[in-house]
């Protein structure tokens, strides 16, 4: 049986000024056909975890498309259509076929749709019919929306943050397709949508309240005719409907079973709901404890520069109150084009005296003035080879330079903005994060798999900018409401 795969994913932070182009997926990743194959083959990610679930089925892949972008800003409009017809040309080449698998993000925005996700689906659906078994694989941040929904045979949302169990989420996906097309089983899909966003802060799913949430999980999916579910935290810096926590269960045949899966699901999450309200120490406190931490290095997790989250990677709140608490031997990685060409065009060796950061936009500090040496210039190209959130392996961040400060900081200045997934970001520099007093982590959750093992302590910080860990800190035009805890007293109907 023959089956076509594709993949697009972009997490959309409709805060940020500045759009997303098509540009910007072909600058990270964008293959068709037999070069998609080859890209994602032997990937820890869902698209490596379909192709080896094929495999295992017995189902060929006759063709397809994938492509991703580091999470920012809205996709323009005129993109969106390109990559959207780019798809359709490449899934029409592959018919016919006998099903589809696809990866999407599940918090796509586009200008013209604000359920980009959703929108695909549905141009995809009139394309192949309404009999094609659809399977998708959801980032666990997704906004899942009832299009989604009606246009799939399944849904199947990541279960782990730090995202390390991608790969096995497209198996898992590739394998209850070909149970599908065999005749084995009939799916049938139910979601809850409750009222309910989850602070960023509390998304650590090897921690409680969010460990209790997959706990939870696990306990459905044992549940005879549960085929599979989903807890999806949602992602509340995309403005739109759908935007919040949601849960999904497919059941074998039995929509009365799915609906009561997804039900209960939903119900204990809203019964925990008060247990995600969490504080976070401001960054004056933050930095202090760092500082002041008995085993180093201590990492600052910059909540509000969270370039998981579409942030602009040039944040300067904390790094400014390093300075100015008189802090020594910190790391700093900054995305800054313009300090990165003084630094190229002075040479390695040579002192330099530079404004960095906060150059994007007013949400993330100020310039902050460094003096030093120019230690190394990279061409910012890394390979991470362990199982690490977002799964995909390759890192590059642009021509990138080290500078040392007359503090002993070590600055990192990039071209490119590049999520803090992986220590080999600055292990290719020839900097040993271990040997630091403080690092400075523009993540929340995320960077937790690479920087973990070495860390002395982990100080999430509730910093300002564009993705704050309070969601009161944004004004939403699109949302629901009322949805908690921005309506502290928003009801779920069907809860206890």
């Amino acid at each position: 049986m023959k089956v076509a795969m594709l993949g697009f994913l972009h997490e959309s932070n409709t805060f940020l000024a500045a759009k997303t182009e098509y540009e910007d997926f072909l600058r990270v990743s964008l293959t068709r056909g037999d070069a998609m194959l080859e890209r994602w083959r032997d990937a820890r990610h869902e698209l490596g975890g379909m192709i080896a679930g094929c495999s295992e089925a017995d189902l060929s892949i006759a063709g397809g498309m994938a492509c991703l972008a580091v999470p920012s800003g809205t996709i323009t409009a005129e993109s969106y259509e390109r990559l959207l017809s780019e798809y359709l040309v490449e899934l029409q080449k592959a018919l016919p076929i006998d099903g589809l698998l696809m990866a999407l993000h599940g918090a796509t925005v586009s200008e013209q749709y604000p359920d980009a996700d959703g929108e695909f689906l549905r141009r995809v659906r009139h394309l192949v019919g309404t009999e094609l078994p659809i399977v998708v694989t959801l980032d666990l941040h997704a906004n899942i929306s009832a299009a989604m929904a009606a246009h799939s045979a399944a849904l199947i949302a990541y279960r782990t943050n730090p995202h390390i169990d991608q790969y096995e989420r497209g198996y898992e996906a590739a394998l209850l397709l070909g149970r599908i097309l065999r005749g084995e089983v009939k799916p049938v899909q139910a979601l809850e949508m409750p009222p309910l966003l989850l602070p960023i802060a509390c998304q650590y799913t090897r921690q409680d309240p969010a460990r209790l949430l997959y706990t939870d999980l696990e306990d459905v999916c044992m549940w005879p005719g549960i085929l599979t579910a989903s807890v999806a935290m949602g992602f509340y810096y995309a403005d739109v409907e759908e935007m919040g926590a949601s849960f999904v269960a497919v059941a074998d045949g039995d929509a009365a079973l799915a609906r009561r899966a997804a039900l209960w699901l939903a119900t204990r999450a809203w019964e925990r709901r008060q247990s995600f309200l969490q504080h976070l120490p401001d960054p004056a406190t933050g930095v202090s404890m760092a500082l002041l931490a008995q085993k180093k290095p201590a990492v600052l997790l910059d909540v509000g520069d969270n370039i998981g989250g579409g942030s602009p990677a040039d944040s300067t709140i904390l790094f400014r109150e390093i300075m100015l608490q008189r802090g020594r031997n910190a790391l700093v990685i900054l995305y800054d084009p313009e300090a990165v060409s003084v630094c190229s065009a002075s040479g390695v060796g040579s002192r330099v005296a530079l404004e960095v950061g906060a150059k994007s936009d007013d949400r993330h500090g100020t310039p902050i003035w460094i003096k030093g040496r120019v230690r190394s210039l990279s061409d910012g190209v890394f390979t991470e080879k362990q199982v690490r959130h977002g799964g995909w392996g390759g890192g590059n961040q642009g021509l990138t330079a080290v500078v040392e400060t007359d503090e002993q900081h070590s600055v990192v200045l990039t071209s490119l903005r590049m999520a803090p997934m992986s220590l080999e970001q600055v292990l290719s520099l020839g900097i040993h994060p271990e040997q630091k007093d403080v690092l400075i982590v523009k993540g929340v959750v995320a960077p937790r798999a690479a920087y973990e093992p070495i860390a002395g302590e982990m100080i999430l910080v509730d910093t300002p900018g564009v993705t704050s860990n309070n969601p009161a800190n944004f004004t939403y035009h699109h949302r629901r409401c009322p949805i908690f805890p921005l309506e502290i007293d928003a009801a779920f109907p069907l809860s206890s």
